[in-house]
């Protein structure tokens, strides 16, 4: 059985019985959210919530909203239970740019060819909203008994740091987390191997990002009688030291049980690395080929920082007295971020370079010795005959850590199931999912929830 047929085959062997109502209902709700335009810059976030107003009004569910800039739309409702700690379901209404010219498809349109759905946001993380608002729907169009408050929540400005979404209702409408103890979000994801195993990757951990700028002084003057030193070749040169001197690997608990779990369907030249990867990072070669061929890996075992944004002079003929450089670094959670910085210092070694700092966040991990953890565990295994479940680590972050920082333990979860090799193209050319993973993540999205909150 090719991976496609065997895709299809676990979804209708799920079965449809929790959805009492023809599938295209989400898939229809699905194609409507992709084709509204919640691009960021500028967000216009707005738009999404009066298309969720909408439903949520026809379901006869009352909601709150707050924009906190003008079209910087937040939506939440709120289904009322018992007094255990309460479940919210996060995603984000806002997705990135896309360049038609380098897509096969209109981004802003939803186009579904070979059993695939395309469009920016597909994703990141529209067809999760939609999966989350079926799970809500579900509870209160069933009139399910709820052993908690479940509140869905729909934010804006995620892709740019949350500060107009999640992290602005956490400091302007408190009241909505009061009593939440978990949260679903973005994260994971799910991939059906050659071997016809699921492998499920659930995020409960994630590198900080810890942006720095860094500002280089010289003297200026004019670009035809060169000096022994300036700001840019001071900055280069610190730039320069900075990338030959990475940071020490370091394994967390989290990505070594990560590894181990991935370790039997990586190919088989990587599964001894991966299930001993302690020992793995000892050897230099290892590390050089793993961030050549598997950069992302590679970037879970160390503190890392990412050139991105050169500044110098204007004009050509100009020795600038001021040149600049930003810097994406990310941290392991379990690492002291005044001591990264100070590693950053020595290796820049020049006191005509000044570090401003433009971002940080405080570390991001959710244990998986919980309820909830638990329960998805059961809930996935009983639905899949062959199931991998990996708590895993992430190099990006969510609006996750926001919730963490609360003592909300979050999970990213998203269970579109990829057939190995077909990747999302999350942030890239023709994001897509497959359409009958996105029918399957609808009803297993129902299951974990509806199983979690039940009286």
């Amino acid at each position: 059985m090719n991976k496609v047929k065997s895709l299809i085959f676990i979804v209708f062997a799920l079965g449809t019985a929790s959805i009492a109502y023809s599938q295209n209902v989400p898939l229809d709700r699905l194609i409507e959210y992709l084709e509204i335009d919640t691009i960021n810059p500028p967000g216009n976030e707005t738009r999404g919530v009066v298309f969720f107003q909408r439903i949520l009004e026809e379901a006869g569910i009352d909601y709150e909203t707050a924009e906190s800039a003008p079209g910087r739309g937040n939506i939440w409702a709120r289904l009322e239970g018992g007094d255990e700690p309460a479940l919210v379901l996060l995603h984000h209404i806002d997705v990135v740019p896309a360049t038609l010219e380098y897509w096969d498809t209109d981004p802003l349109e939803a186009v579904i060819k070979d059993g695939m759905i395309y469009a920016r946001g597909t994703s990141d993380t529209k067809s999760l909203g939609i999966m989350h608002l079926e799970a809500f729907l579900y509870l209160h169009r069933n009139n399910i008994q709820l052993n908690r408050d479940v509140i869905f929540v729909a934010t804006a400005d995620e892709e740019a740091g949350g500060f107009f979404g999640a992290g602005w209702l956490i400091e302007n409408r408190p009241e909505i987390f009061e009593g939440v103890g978990y949260l679903l979000n973005e994260g994971g994801g799910a991939t059906l191997m050659e071997n016809d195993q699921i492998q499920l990757q659930i995020e409960v951990a994630q590198k900080r990002p810890y942006w720095l700028r860094l500002v280089a002084t010289d003297v200026p003057g004019h670009g035809s009688a060169p000096r022994t030193t300036s700001a840019t070749t001071r900055l280069i040169a610190a730039l320069n030291r900075i990338q030959q001197n990475p940071f020490e690997p370091h394994i967390t608990a989290t990505v070594r049980e990560m590894f181990a779990r991935l370790a039997p369907n990586m190919p088989a030249r990587w599964q001894p690395a991966m299930s001993d990867i302690d020992e793995a990072i000892l050897d230099p070669e290892f590390l050089r080929v793993l961030q050549a061929e598997r950069p992302s890996a590679h970037a879970l075992l160390r503190n890392t920082c990412s050139i991105t944004i050169l500044s110098g002079s204007e004009k050509i003929n100009v020795v600038s007295p001021e040149a600049s450089a930003e810097l994406d670094c990310r941290i392991l959670p379990d690492q002291d971020s005044a001591e990264f910085l100070n590693g950053i210092r020595d290796r820049i070694a020049d006191d005509q370079i000044e570090i401003e700092e433009i971002m940080l966040f405080s570390p991001a991990e959710s244990s998986t010795d919980t309820d909830l953890y638990s329960l998805m565990t059961r809930v996935i295994e009983e639905r899949y005959s062959s199931v991998n479940i990996v708590p895993s680590a992430m190099t990006g972050f969510t609006d996750s850590h926001f919730f963490r920082d609360l003592g909300i333990v979050s999970y990213g979860f998203d269970p579109v199931v990829f057939p190995d090799g077909v990747e999302s193209n999350i942030h890239g050319n023709n994001e897509r999912i497959p359409l009958e993973s996105f029918n399957q993540g609808v009803q297993l999205t129902i299951d974990v929830v509806r199983e979690f909150v039940e009286e």
